[in-house]
């Protein structure tokens, strides 16, 4: 069923003005819920302003409908930031969708924002403040890839090109507004029905365009976006500041192209990136999404969604310090309180606790609905152990290092990763590494360890406890590294083991590390929220990390 959506451009805290004019309009027409594409608030730099914000949050302002708002070019005032913070939401029907952030309403529709402008000086303040102030970098825009898809997608800002093959002109006299690129490469990723922005004085609605069909598409499929930007309220040109639309998010991807429409404006994204700048600012760790019509306040019940996953793309809250490569299909961070410490390999200056962790939110990597998907992730996440592989190999020394690499695959988990952490070689040469999962196992009474019973890794059926032990031989000759190609020299190198577990079997999550703990005789650190880390500390490990593998990481090819 489509639902009625009202967006509006810069309000700029004429507050009582615009919802009462939305209140009038809203008994005619029933929408379903409004959308704020610019700035809800001014800068606070008058009385009037203040007056407003007062009038709101005392309840003498009504919002007569579930009402969405980002940021754009104006922090969030203090008092309105102090409200969502104490209570989800500013008002009864005003929700703060995030600097960057997804939800999806109670109608089904995804709303995907980023709000703020490129590149704006962020300013002082800790972390929880950062996140209300109105700015952005290109990884911010990249953290939302997370999302996959988009029925509506709000930015401040336009994405560049977007009026490259358009024969729609500017309003006479108008500027048009800056645009940047990964905007457009986030539109281009997510493919949504509408992007809305904002135009200061001016309003501008391009021709629809559409979009080379996702894998999990139809060939034929032409996804469609429509771009609208609102001027804002009470622009002195009388420009359209109001937009309203139906939208039904269970509505086909179109299979023809409409008359009018153009073939997409923005470049295709290059699959591979030349530096991930200074990582600092890497995807978001985990991502959060709220899949209710009031973005921070649902009751969380399980199985969790990428709403709550640890392990998703798009939470703006989790630090982003730890991620050290981003891929096409997953990415590689630094485990939160590792089991080793900088100081536990002597050959190496930091923990080497890593985690590999695939982009799609799926229990197991067999559950991943699409064939080729599923195959690209899983030989990315091998690249990525490989490359780990290599970057060891090349510390070859008499304190060489092997490694070992686990993963926990059960239907009723919640987002499949790989753990990885280097290992004195001597104790896989010597059969010690293999028999302490064994011996800790029977232990525990749990299942015996068994081989794989599929050719096929990543379609390997049931649920099961999988590790891979690996011993370096000699440094390649020359200092070559071994990369995802020499399948044959990994191979021979690798010894797998399969846990097999029954659907009801309690097992315990930690078994992989609690088996490492002991055979490095790292009991003490055996549970990981006992050895967290100051921030400063991660980002040390992390930037060590980072510079010893940058030879090796396939990203920055």
């Amino acid at each position: 069923m489509a639902s009625k959506i009202i967006v509006i451009g810069d309000v700029g805290c004429e507050l009582r003005d615009v919802f009462t004019k939305l209140a009038k309009l809203q008994v005619k027409q029933n929408f379903s819920f409004a959308i704020v594409a610019g700035d809800l608030f001014g800068d606070c730099s008058t009385e009037h302003e203040l007056e407003e914000i007062t009038a709101l949050l005392q309840g003498n302002i009504l919002v007569p409908l579930p009402t969405y708002f980002t940021l754009g070019s104006r922090p969030l005032p203090t008092r309105v930031v102090e409200k969502i913070e104490a209570d989800d939401e500013v008002c009864p029907n005003l929700y703060f969708l995030g600097k960057r952030g997804t939800l999806k309403t109670a109608e089904g529709v995804r709303i995907v924002a980023l709000g703020g402008q490129y590149g704006a000086a962020a300013g002082n303040g800790d972390k929880a403040t950062q996140k209300y102030l109105p700015s952005f970098t290109e990884f911010d825009a990249k953290a939302l890839y997370g999302a996959h898809n988009a029925d509506i997608l709000v930015t401040s800002q336009w994405p560049r090109g977007v009026r490259t093959g358009s024969k729609v002109s500017l309003p006479e006299g108008s500027t048009p507004p800056e645009e940047v690129q990964c905007v457009a490469d986030l539109c281009s990723t997510l493919k949504p029905r509408y992007h809305l922005s904002t135009s200061g004085a001016m309003f501008f609605e391009r021709e629809p365009f559409f979009h080379l069909p996702s894998e999990d598409q139809s060939p034929d499929a032409k996804p469609l976006t429509r771009f609208i930007s609102l001027a804002a309220y009470n622009n002195p040109s009388k420009q359209k500041w109001m937009y309203a639309f139906s939208l039904d998010p269970k509505a086909p991807v179109p299979l023809s192209v409409p008359v009018g429409a153009t073939a997409t404006p923005f470049a295709p994204i290059q699959p591979k990136r030349k530096g991930l700048a200074s990582q600092k600012e890497s995807f978001s760790r985990f991502a959060v999404e709220d899949d209710s019509n009031r973005p921070r306040k649902r009751a969380r019940a399980p199985p969790p969604g990428p709403e709550q996953c640890f392990f998703c793309l798009s939470n703006p809250n989790i630090a982003t310090h730890l991620i050290t490569s981003i891929g096409n299909e997953s990415y590689l961070t630094t485990a939160k309180g590792p089991l080793p410490t900088a100081k536990t390999f002597p050959s190496l200056d930091f923990p080497g606790h890593m985690l590999i962790v695939p982009f799609s939110h799926s229990p197991t990597l067999n559950l991943i609905t699409d064939p080729e998907a599923r195959s690209s992730t899983f030989r990315e996440m091998q690249r990525y152990r490989d490359a780990l592989h290599s970057m060891l190999r090349s510390r070859g020394s008499a304190d060489a290092l092997g490694a070992v690499t686990w993963e926990v695959s059960r239907g009723n988990g919640i987002h499949v990763h790989w753990q990885f952490l280097p290992v004195p070689a001597d104790l896989v040469s010597r059969g010690l590494v293999e028999a302490a999962f064994k011996v800790e196992a029977e232990n525990l009474r749990y299942p015996k360890f068994e081989k794989p019973s599929s050719q096929d890794e990543a379609t390997e059926p049931g649920d099961f406890f999988r590790v891979w032990i690996w011993r370096p031989d000699s440094p390649p000759a020359g200092g070559e590294q071994v990369t995802s190609n020499d399948k044959n020299s990994e191979a021979a190198n690798l010894t797998t083991l399969l846990l097999p577990l029954s659907t009801d079997f309690r097992f315990d999550l930690q078994f992989g590390r609690r088996v490492m703990a002991k055979l490095l005789q790292l009991e003490r650190r055996m549970n990981w929220r006992d050895d967290v880390q100051t921030q400063e500390a991660e980002e040390a490990d992390a930037e060590a990390f980072k510079e010893a593998f940058k030879e090796f990481d396939f990203t920055l090819e």
